[in-house]
């Protein structure tokens, strides 16, 4: 059914709007593939994988119905990139496996015109191999800042702390097929959106006649 669908890579920085972006081409008829879910679903409760993570960090990042505390986790991990990259080498060669398996599995089965696999470190752990085109979602580090802040109830270091771990948007730019900026306000950004729908579905259309 779906073996000629396009497969776009959705990724970009903390708090730029990957998933806004997603939701909106979801509306509008693509199916989507979420890296972050992948991740929840990897480190679930008595999954081989959380095991892994408590015998490095510690039975303190765990809730006290056993499954992971998150947002204990990420303050541990965003301040240390040596720690960070331990848990990376856990989580990351399973969230692989599953999208691997998952994105060949709609690639068969979808009968959407256009999947989207959204993940923010497409690039940083080379997962770009595994979609066809990538869009990077943009924002302005001050307007960033400001909704990081909002969303996660950090101060302004926390929130910077968390901007400054990851790759540089500019990098990721420069790599990316498509470029969405959602600096701005909402409709604007699906102004952008329509653009990039008409532009991705006519270009599966062509390749699939």
């Amino acid at each position: 059914m779906g073996e000629n669908v396009l497969v776009l890579g959705i990724t970009g920085n903390i708090a730029s709007g990957k998933s806004t972006v997603s939701k909106e081409l979801a509306r509008r008829g693509a199916v989507v593939l979420d890296a972050d879910q992948l991740a929840r679903e990897v480190v679930a409760s008595g999954s081989s994988a959380l095991k892994k993570v408590v015998k490095l960090f510690g039975t303190e990042i765990l809730q006290k119905d056993g499954d992971l505390d998150r947002d204990r986790l990420g303050q541990m991990v965003f301040a240390d990139v040596k720690v960070r990259a331990m848990l990376n080498g856990i989580i990351h060669p399973e969230i692989a496996k599953k999208s691997i398996e998952q994105l060949q599995q709609l690639r068969e089965t979808t009968a959407a015109p256009l999947i989207i696999y959204e993940a923010p470190l497409l690039f940083e752990v080379g997962a770009e191999n595994r979609v066809d085109k990538v869009l990077v979602v943009k924002i302005d580090p001050e307007e960033q800042i400001r909704r990081l802040m909002a969303r996660d109830r950090l101060s302004e270091a926390g929130a910077r702390q968390r901007m400054n771990s990851q790759m540089q948007q500019e990098k990721k730019i420069i790599r990316a097929d498509f470029v969405i900026d959602n600096s701005g306000t909402l409709a604007e950004t699906q102004k952008q959106v329509d653009a990039l729908w008409g532009e991705l579905v006519d270009s599966t259309s062509k390749c699939t006649t």
